[in-house]
């Protein structure tokens, strides 16, 4: 996924009302949208690099949107609504080995009234979690925040297999040079009761990293699941 815009470079104030950060940028301060409403655990110390694009629709109040946050020296990439289309370049352009074969990518699944999947792929469901934690120097975590829709995810994804779906979930890592990933069972301890009903039950799980730039973020590397 490439950005059709030169981002934008700056230092991060703080972030306030879940959707608002203040960044400078030389001698000045912008407000940013911030589009991910989870915890964002660990990323937003004063200070931090940050990359942010611009959009000049004149319907939009804010202007500038908050991209990637430099943590450790690695970037991360915190716009969940990108999160997909990261995904979706992966599955057209063979990235993702367990799926080379597919032949057809239905995008927003709705599996039943009240869920909706981010992918079916030919019989493959495929669930995206973008993953920005990281507490550890190479090891990212899911969730950073309890998470009951990611718990119904895993339960609605169990009773798929009796329809004769295949279920995957995708855990998207947009961090740089992480090479582990595992659940964050002290965070939400249910959601890891939940996981390990889910592989139990036949539920696939998969991580892979993103490479990040200013210019682009795209899948690289399939990554380590470590279970404890």
């Amino acid at each position: 996924m490439k950005f059709t815009s030169t981002l934008i470079k700056g230092k991060l104030i703080k972030r306030y009302k879940r959707f608002f950060v203040d960044i400078k940028v030389n001698n000045s301060i912008l407000t940013a949208h911030c589009p991910n409403t989870g915890s964002m655990m660990g990323l937003l110390n004063q200070g931090n690099d940050v990359l942010v694009t611009k959009n000049n629709n004149p319907n939009r109040k804010l202007k500038f949107t908050l991209e990637m946050i430099k943590v450790n020296k690695k970037l991360v990439g915190i716009n969940t609504h990108r999160a997909n289309r990261i995904v979706e370049h992966g599955l057209k352009n063979k990235l993702i080995k367990e799926f080379k074969f597919i032949k057809k990518i239905t995008p927003e699944f709705k599996y039943s009234n009240d869920t909706r999947f981010d992918f079916l792929c030919d019989q493959n469901i495929i669930e995206v979690k973008n993953v920005t934690l990281i507490r550890n120097e190479n090891l990212a975590e899911f969730p950073d925040a309890v998470t009951t829709r990611g718990s119904k995810h895993l339960i609605n994804l169990i009773d798929s297999i009796k329809k004769n779906y295949k279920p995957y979930v995708l855990f998207l890592t947009q961090i740089q040079g992480i090479n582990n990933f595992r659940i964050a069972k002290d965070i939400d301890n249910n959601y890891y009761q939940n996981y390990k009903i889910a592989k139990k039950a036949g539920v696939k799980f998969l991580a892979y990293r993103c490479v990040l730039s200013s210019k682009e973020i795209k899948i690289e590397k399939k990554i380590n699941i470590v279970d404890e």
